[in-house]
């Protein structure tokens, strides 16, 4: 049971707490403990966000794409994390992605929304880390949408993936025909690709005609803190 506990607490929603609380909270909440096999949807694009749901071990990828599918981006999450939060409450409760068990398989926690709102009403400290949470989806939107206006096109095309993926996100795809993106960021195809090419040679990522490849997510983080035109703060 203690380890089972010290698995839990390191989970991004329940750190700060104390292993009295935590055996507690289990004890009080119902947990419901699933694994699923390599390959096998965990959430469909669509789906109504009824549970708060956490990666406990292994790993999962998550693909969002927009209606018309020509644009997706697609990434690896690795425990512990919590897969979108940010959906289990307010106007819009469908899941904007599909996730699938990724390589080995993935052990996943679910909690149903009503316990969870008990939960966060039992403790300030589960109160204050998914108000946290919230606020950092809230920013990253907002900075996604102002670096399509501002910086360099290097520093457009880090931000933009930083606010469409998760901390800890890796093997990340962005997928979409290069004029379409060319008209995103509003600039000729010329200016584009020699972006492209500019973070390709720093090793930031790889690309095709159609995708583009993030080698370290983490290392467009800290290009943009390392960049002294930035004027903002990175949210992550």
């Amino acid at each position: 049971m203690a380890s089972m506990l010290e698995q839990l607490m390191e989970l991004p929603l329940f750190r700060g707490v104390s292993h009295t609380r935590m055996a507690q909270t289990v004890g009080d909440a119902k947990f419901h403990f699933l694994k699923y096999p390599e390959g096998e949807v965990i959430i469909r694009s669509g789906d109504r966000c009824e549970h708060i749901t956490f990666i406990l071990s292994g790993s999962v990828r998550s693909v969002v794409s927009n209606e018309s599918k020509r644009f997706s981006i697609a990434q690896t999450i690795s425990a512990p994390a919590a897969l979108a939060p940010n959906f289990l409450f307010g106007r819009i409760t469908n899941y904007p992605y599909t996730v699938t068990a990724h390589a080995g398989g993935a052990s996943i926690l679910q909690i149903s929304k009503s316990d969870y709102v008990k939960i966060l009403q039992s403790d300030t400290v589960f109160l204050f880390n998914f108000l946290n949470a919230l606020s950092v989806c809230a920013q990253k939107g907002i900075d996604g949408i102002l670096s399509l206006t501002s910086g360099s096109i290097e520093q457009r095309i880090a931000f933009w993936i930083v606010a469409l993926t998760q901390p800890g996100g890796s093997d990340v795809v962005l997928s979409c025909p290069r004029r379409d993106l060319c008209s995103i960021f509003g600039v000729q195809r010329t200016t584009f690709e020699a972006a492209l090419e500019n973070m390709k040679k720093s090793g930031l990522i790889t690309y095709s005609l159609k995708e583009l490849r993030v080698t370290d997510r983490r290392r467009l983080v800290l290009m943009l803190e390392r960049d002294a035109e930035n004027g903002g703060e990175v949210h992550d």
